[in-house]
């Protein structure tokens, strides 16, 4: 891929690891608020519930079945009812608390930081991210991974969401770069593989939840650090 002048990334669960520090705020909210004297339920019994809900709101988001504001109404009461707690006030102050709390915690994925010291002296490189804007600022500006970047590209700028082409017209625009000369690396198979590769961008699954999807030249990788065979 020695034609490769830029790669752009995704940002949650590809560099900075949404999954692992969006626990730590829960868990901290959960023993704030003290849901298990109070219900009788564990942060253990109550994770699964809100990953599920928030993965399936995601997903419907991408789909355009949903607004973010949506998910953001939806995600905590949701969570709560399946587990058997009826206290919409409760998700609501989730909801608001947890936005500025996660930001609180800020684990990178791992081998990411090793893999960008390695790539920025030869790539231009840059982000492409469907998270909320003002989140996903200072997540990159609290983390250690706020030096690397040329360009960071926000679904919410033009309220598209990968994989619509638009957001990758937007990134191609910011960073001046030309997608037959540019890479894409994330974790999600339909936002990033799919929607970069139908984009006429090349592209590198990286496949932290052995989904085992494939596709002809979207090389799939299990860890960071394998990027280095192809950059």
């Amino acid at each position: 891929m020695n034609t490769i002048k830029h790669v752009f990334f995704d940002l949650d669960n590809t560099l900075w690891d949404f999954r692992k520090n969006a626990r730590f705020a829960l868990a901290e909210l959960y023993i704030k608020h003290d849901v298990e004297n109070r219900y009788g339920f564990t942060f253990d019994e109550f994770h699964p519930h809100y990953h599920e809900s928030n993965e399936g709101l995601w997903a419907l988001i991408r789909d355009k079945k949903i607004s973010k504001e949506e998910l953001r109404d939806r995600r905590f009461k949701d969570a709560f009812r399946t587990l058997g707690i009826d206290n919409d006030a409760l998700a609501v102050i989730f909801e608001e608390e947890y936005m500025e709390t996660i930001t609180n915690y800020n684990e990178v994925v791992d081998g990411a930081i090793e893999l960008l010291d390695y790539l920025k002296p030869k790539y231009s490189l840059h982000i492409i991210t469907n998270g909320f804007i003002e989140v996903s600022k200072r997540k990159i500006e609290s983390s250690d991974l706020q030096n690397y970047f040329e360009t960071v590209t926000y679904a919410d700028e033009i309220k598209v969401l990968k994989p619509d082409p638009r957001i990758f017209d937007l990134a191609m625009e910011k960073s001046q770069a030309n997608k037959k000369e540019s890479i894409y690396i994330g974790d999600d198979w339909i936002a990033d593989a799919v929607g970069a590769k139908a984009f006429g961008m090349r592209a590198i699954f990286f496949d932290r939840l052995d989904d085992n999807f494939t596709m002809d030249e979207v090389p799939t990788i299990k860890h960071l650090d394998e990027v280095r065979s192809f950059l």
